[in-house]
């Protein structure tokens, strides 16, 4: 039975200013999931007033306040993961087992937040003034634009959010439009539940077509003082625009061309399994994805053949069955497009070892490509969809080589029994992110995670969460009556 949700604007859930609505459906069924508010400019400013107001308060709460109140929601999150993982499959076409990995996850970044309300806040500096105690110390500051992704939505959309309230700011939320509930208003009601003041987390949903003119209000408005994006590098240049072009600080997680690299000392059974993870998981929907492979020539053909038959082996189809792997895409239209590239590849040249059939619906078969060439799209694209390419390398430095050839800079993962040699490669490697004798997908609540290139800036996770989310002040304390020439 599907649902009807409003915004959550202070402590009431409200519909629209002008009573529209849109509706959220289920990627692999077209079954509607909910009917939801669509939010304009006007509900925008309603939230960010909100926030404003709850600022003054919630600023000043204690550390002890905000510990217990995400201490109590990772608890909340934890009772709720079925009924959350359930929700996810609806909206998003995920597995149920993907659901329970990110309501697990969530819950590990509410208490990493309740965790870091007590982290330093400040250091005291050097100064050549007698007489006078010099301060660097960091407060909230003030409201924060939040933009969560569809693809996993419990977890990215709590890391848009968490860290940010937790050091005292409030936020306005605006969750993906493939899944409002799960990248959002979900999320805000175990805040509720968990005692989180009113205000402090806002939530407007909108209608896909409205998805500019939201942005555009929420990161323009004058009390909005960071921005919060997690989402595609297309849309994450247009949210970086208006960020700079309104003097906001903001951290952009964006897209990924991540790399596998597969040396000749790796154990290939592992490597296999690794790499079959890495591009499958989630469809192949993850900004840490696997699309790039690169094997060293001694083992390629062992390799690519292991691969292949792994990835024809993996059940697909309905998301709520126990035993699929791999479920539908987010929508048709996603599908589509990935089996274009696909298609696009095999008739320049590339072959096709396995998957790579049309589409039913919104379901792709795993797919495995060798030969590509380096001017094709799928060779430069993020793919997002369950494919990965296999290329082949001579030596480190090549495979060196053709990583940094990427604009893009999330993530990548070295597969060698030698971690000395991998540690090698890895620091040559221009990513954000890399994994020695493991693949790419892997996120922990405390590490700094983050790109560089077209897959972003800024960092969210530990301290770098804590500094982004902040800002510096200096303040001097002068003990006495310091001399002035006049």
């Amino acid at each position: 039975m599907s649902s009807t949700r409003g915004l959550l604007i202070g402590a009431e859930e409200v519909q629209a200013q002008d009573g529209s609505t849109f509706p959220d459906t289920d990627p692999f069924t077209g079954d509607l999931v909910s009917t939801l508010a669509a939010g304009k400019a006007a509900d925008v400013r309603r939230a960010v007033s909100s926030a404003d107001q709850a600022f003054a308060s919630w600023s000043q709460s204690s550390p002890a306040e905000r510990r217990g109140i995400f201490l109590k929601a990772a608890d909340v999150m934890d009772a709720k993961a079925p009924e959350l993982a359930t929700a996810m499959t609806a909206e998003t076409g995920g597995t149920f087992g993907w659901g329970m990995f990110n309501a697990g996850f969530a819950s590990s970044i509410l208490r990493e937040a309740a965790a870091a309300v007590t982290f330093p806040l400040g250091q005291v500096l050097a100064t050549d003034t007698p007489g006078a105690l010099s301060l660097a110390i960091r407060q909230p500051s003030g409201v924060v634009a939040a933009f969560a992704p569809w693809n996993a939505p419990l977890i990215l959309g709590i890391r848009s959010i968490a860290i940010a309230i937790a050091m005292g700011n409030t936020v306005v939320m605006k969750p993906s439009e493939q899944a409002p509930l799960t990248s959002g208003l979900l999320l805000a009601d175990i805040f509720r539940e968990a005692g989180l003041p009113a205000g402090v987390c806002n939530v407007i949903t909108n209608d896909p077509k409205d998805a500019a003119v939201i942005a555009e209000a929420l990161i323009a408005d004058p009390r909005v003082t960071r921005v919060s994006f997690t989402g595609s590098t297309r849309v994450g240049r247009i949210i970086g625009e208006l960020a700079a072009r309104n003097l906001k600080p903001a951290v952009l997680e964006l897209g990924g061309k991540n790399s596998l690299i597969v040396l000749d000392d790796a154990n290939l059974d592992y490597a296999t399994q690794a790499v079959a993870f890495a591009v499958y998981m989630n469809s192949g929907q993850i900004c840490m994805s696997a699309d790039r492979v690169m094997v060293q020539r001694k083992v390629a053909s062992e390799f690519l053949a292991q691969l292949s038959q792994r990835a024809a082996s993996l059940p697909a189809g309905d998301p709520r069955e126990p035993q699929t792997v791999v479920g539908p895409l987010i929508n048709k239209e996603a599908a589509q497009r990935v089996a274009a590239i696909v298609g696009e590849a095999v008739a320049a040249g590339s072959r096709l070892e396995t998957g790579g059939s049309a589409p039913q619906g919104a379901l792709l078969a795993p797919t495995v490509l060798s030969g590509v060439k380096d001017d094709m799209r799928i060779a430069r694209e993020e793919i997002f969809g369950p494919v990965c390419t296999v290329g082949v390398f001579d030596d480190e430095d090549e495979a060196v080589r053709a990583t940094n050839s990427s604009n893009y800079g999330l993530t990548a993962g070295i597969l060698t029994e030698d971690i000395r040699r991998g540690y090698a490669i890895a620091r040559q490697l221009r990513t954000g992110i890399v994994h020695v004798n493991d693949q790419s997908v892997d996120d922990e609540a405390q590490a700094p995670f983050g790109g560089v290139g077209d897959s972003g800036y800024g960092r969210f996770g530990g301290q770098s969460g804590v500094e982004a989310f902040t800002t510096t002040r200096w303040i001097t304390l002068q003990m006495g009556h310091r001399p002035f020439p006049f």
